[in-house]
């Protein structure tokens, strides 16, 4: 899966060979918390951190980023996998090439749903509607959308987008989507005061880890 002969986007790869992953100190510390960045080379920005891996961009490559997979943490042949299936889509990244712990992405731009509610920025049905087409899309293609979250799908100018993908070739059933579009319909449509005013980060994360307990409490043992 590559982007292509094209000069500029070779010497990026050359970038990340020889600049960012030597001078790169990642770990997962903990199973469930993202990954932590000791070290960042510069002028590498970091972009984002997930469970599994991190998202760093170049200022050089303004339309791409970098996802590098923790040492330890499995996933980036099937995350490759799950790109190439999807093919071109609106709601989606591309993945343009990918090397040993990493992947070459298009860059998606817009706020995370968890950042709305924290900011108090308004989200729009229609965002959920292009969420809920986009998924619908995934498994069409043989996929089985998995670990969809608020910090997982975001906007831009009104319409959804999925960011994450990594665990769409997992086989389980995964209710955090159907749960978000219910807390959707039956808090925040009814509680206008979400759309507009902020909700502390420790609020928010209250409720994400009783989220968690509560699942875990669910599962069949």
């Amino acid at each position: 899966m590559t982007y292509g002969a094209d000069s500029h986007f070779s010497a990026l790869i050359d970038r990340i060979e020889s600049e960012l992953l030597p001078g790169l100190s990642v770990a997962s510390e903990h199973l469930h918390e993202p990954v932590v960045v000791h070290r960042l080379p510069k002028p590498w920005k970091l972009v984002g951190a997930g469970n599994y891996a991190v998202v760093v961009s170049h200022p050089d490559y303004p339309r791409l980023v970098i996802k590098i997979y923790a040492p330890g943490r499995p996933g980036l042949q099937e995350e490759a996998e799950v790109y190439r299936r999807l093919g071109r889509h609106p709601a989606y990244s591309e993945c343009y090439h990918y090397g040993g712990n990493y992947l070459v992405l298009r860059r998606l731009e817009g706020v995370t749903l968890y950042d709305c509610v924290r900011r108090g920025i308004p989200i729009p049905r229609r965002v959920i509607e292009d969420i809920d087409e986009a998924l619908a899309y995934a498994s069409a293609r043989g996929l089985r959308p998995h670990d969809v979250h608020g910090k997982n799908v975001m906007m831009k100018e009104g319409r959804g987008m999925v960011v994450d993908v990594s665990d769409f070739l997992k086989t389980d059933e995964c209710r955090m989507w159907p749960d978000l579009k219910k807390a959707y319909d039956r808090f925040y449509l009814r509680v206008p005061l979400l759309h507009r005013i902020p909700v502390p980060d420790f609020v928010m994360n209250a409720v994400r880890r009783g989220y968690r307990a509560f699942k875990k409490r669910g599962e069949p043992r």
